[in-house]
């Protein structure tokens, strides 16, 4: 399990949000991040604690909440996607790099 340094977070599972972005993205499991929350879709917290890279992912997802603030992460996020897409959202392409780093330096 990754250490979840200077954690402030909350994990809800069978999430509503989750299974809409699962539909969206037309995946059967997924993570969102709202805020300090993350929700899940289709994966017990267990089996998600315990995929380390996913953990850093998302707690990536909270800093970038807390670096921006609610509302404007959420606005420079959605026009990130619309801009470039999913994939290539300068938000996701930070969360994916944060997965290769096995130490969180300033927790989340």
């Amino acid at each position: 399990m990754v250490p979840l340094v200077n954690e402030s977070f909350r994990i809800k599972e069978n999430s509503w949000i989750a299974a809409l972005a699962a539909r969206k993205l037309g995946t059967k499991n997924v993570a969102i991040v709202l805020g300090k929350t993350i929700h899940l879709h289709q994966t017990p917290k267990e089996e998600f604690l315990k995929d380390e890279r996913w953990v850093r992912h998302e707690q990536c997802h909270i800093r970038q909440f807390k670096r921006y603030g609610f509302i404007y992460f959420i606005l420079l996020y959605l026009w990130e996607s619309m801009r470039n897409g999913y994939y290539h959202n300068r938000f996701e392409v930070e969360a994916r790099q944060a997965e290769e780093i096995s130490e969180l330096k300033n927790g989340v």
